[in-house]
């Protein structure tokens, strides 16, 4: 057996596809079945996915209504991973407990983490605080 390793990424003749942002609101569903055949159409069109949005709202003080986007954010997360995007942007506006959402995204960062994803905040909220 040998000691060298193949490497994991190898170079090769360019491929030339246009990395695209999908707008994760317009989908039309987040079921695996849907996303598998978006992403061929997007292949055949030589588009990549590189990045998945999604709008979130959390203007409520309400711990079911922030539980219900964060299962949403989880679906997205999903979706950028059936897809192959590297990246899912959360937007929001405005926070109204901060106390409330400030764990449920952190939860949806540590999946999107062990699924392979970079989760991004725009919003008036960060992570790193």
């Amino acid at each position: 057996m040998s000691t060298l390793q193949r490497p994991a990424v190898e170079p090769c003749r360019p491929e030339e596809a246009t990395p695209v942002r999908v707008d994760g609101d317009a989908l039309d569903s987040t079921a695996p079945d849907y996303l598998r055949d978006l992403k061929a159409e997007l292949a055949c069109e030589r588009l990549v996915p590189a990045r998945l949005t999604v709008e979130a709202c959390f203007e409520e003080d309400c711990s079911l209504s922030t539980q219900r986007e964060a299962e949403r954010i989880r679906d997205h997360i999903r979706a950028a991973t059936l897809l192959g995007a590297g990246t899912l942007t959360v937007e929001f506006d405005s926070v109204a407990d901060e106390r409330k959402i400030r764990p449920a995204l952190a939860a949806c960062a540590e999946r999107a983490r062990r699924d392979g994803v970079t989760l991004e905040l725009d919003g008036p909220l960060s992570l790193e605080s």
